[in-house]
């Protein structure tokens, strides 16, 4: 693979978030196992921070693999292991002794299909900030509030804060799941196909959300709809058999790829 200078997003430096947590990710030679199968091999990639990223590629081609590691989510399985590097700010993310429960403050997940936790709305977006500790009930008011409005969804909800959040809409509790790792003042977030399950007009919302986003923190995000990666992301990476085939900004990936497969994924020749 021909590497490719992405340029690092526009700064924010009048957002003190964003001075505290530039969020710039780098993998050097990351290869991933599950047991004996290796779904990664010698991934080499950057993601500037305040920037979106697209992760796109066939089914089983690594993708959310690589997402997952990022935050470490996919330590649960047994069996796996890594190797190569990978880096937020220069911090190695696999350091021994490494406080993984810290790690994933900063680097936030949201899943496909959404999870709310079977609270009320209110306590769904204070629920990491009231873990860590340390909090005025003042101040959970104001983290529930200022990360509702990050994800354009406090008008919507703010006369219904202590109704069951399992009571919004697909939409709506997806924005909500975006809210609760907002709270937590990450770096990154993390999206594995944060609107295949929703209808046009919600995932247009979504799509509108992460523009905002990004003005704050770095976004990395899988998704299978071309069209979507087209008009969210700043930089694709395409994926193919658990290799990195080709990554460049995503207006030029788009319309001039540099490989083969690339473009053949792209025109849909395969896929």
């Amino acid at each position: 693979m021909t590497e490719t200078y992405l340029p690092e997003a526009p700064r924010v430096e009048s957002a003190s978030r964003v001075s505290r947590h530039p969020g710039t990710i780098t993998t050097e030679a990351f290869s991933f196992w599950y047991g004996e199968k290796q779904a990664l091999h010698d991934i080499t990639l950057h993601i500037p921070s305040r920037s979106v990223m697209a992760f796109i590629g066939p089914s089983g081609c690594g993708k959310s693999t690589l997402l997952r590691s990022i935050n470490r989510l996919n330590e649960i399985i047994p069996g796996i292991r890594h190797s190569g590097a990978m880096k937020l700010d220069d911090e190695d993310i696999y350091r021994s002794g490494r406080d993984v429960v810290a790690l994933r403050q900063r680097i936030g997940m949201v899943f496909q299909r959404w999870n709310p936790f079977p609270k009320s709305i209110y306590d769904n977006v204070a629920y990491g900030p009231r873990i860590n500790g340390g909090r005025t009930r003042a101040e959970l008011d104001e983290i529930v509030e200022a990360s509702l409005r990050r994800a354009v969804l406090w008008d919507e909800v703010k006369d219904r804060l202590r109704q069951s959040a399992l009571g919004l809409s697909g939409g709506q509790q997806q924005r909500l799941c975006i809210a609760r790792a907002l709270a937590n003042e990450p770096a990154v977030l993390l999206l594995d196909e944060p609107a295949s399950a929703l209808d046009p007009t919600a995932t247009q919302r979504i799509e509108e959300l992460l523009y905002e986003l990004k003005q704050e923190l770095t976004i990395v995000i899988v998704t299978h709809n071309l069209q979507q990666a087209g008009r969210v992301s700043d930089a694709t990476a395409f994926f193919y058999l658990g290799r990195l085939i080709e990554v460049d900004a995503t207006e030029r990936l788009f319309t001039s790829p540099r490989e083969e497969r690339t473009e053949a994924y792209i025109t849909g020749r395969f896929g």
